[in-house]
């Protein structure tokens, strides 16, 4: 088990800033987050904190977990200094990716935040919706 303090999911669209990028460069920041809710996510991360990093727009999947390596961070793309960033690194890629079919096919993840707020960039993951999805990639 983690000792991870909170979890959450990540999108990124793969032809942007993908799985295979944060694995080439062992630690990247995330930024780029100009939602109000998501840039709170954003600030609300500790160091430890751990999320899925999923693949939004092409193959709509969670494809592994990455853990919160810096926070409080001012986004470097964003020139008015409001915005917040974190650093990332990637911990594992998951041995199946769990697919956004699959997880709104699944009345256990009805609640999840990735379906009811679907256009949210960074969610908060429950503990109980983290095990579950961690069962399903490894099922």
């Amino acid at each position: 088990m983690t000792t991870s303090n909170s979890y959450w999911l990540m999108k990124s669209e793969p032809d942007a800033y993908g799985w295979d990028t944060l694995i080439a460069e062992g630690e990247g920041t995330w930024d780029g987050v100009r939602n109000h809710r998501a840039a709170g996510n954003l600030r609300a991360m500790q160091v430890g904190d751990e999320a899925f990093f999923y693949h939004s727009n092409i193959g709509l999947e969670i494809v592994g977990i990455c853990a919160i390596t810096a926070v409080g961070l001012t986004d470097p793309s964003d020139p008015t200094g409001k915005w917040a960033a974190v650093k990332v690194k990637p911990l594992r890629k998951l041995a199946r990716a769990v697919t956004l079919r699959e997880i709104k096919a699944d009345p256990a993840l009805a609640g999840i935040e990735l379906v009811r707020l679907s256009r949210l960039s960074v969610s908060v993951i429950t503990p109980e919706e983290w095990r579950y999805i961690v069962a399903l990639s490894d099922a």
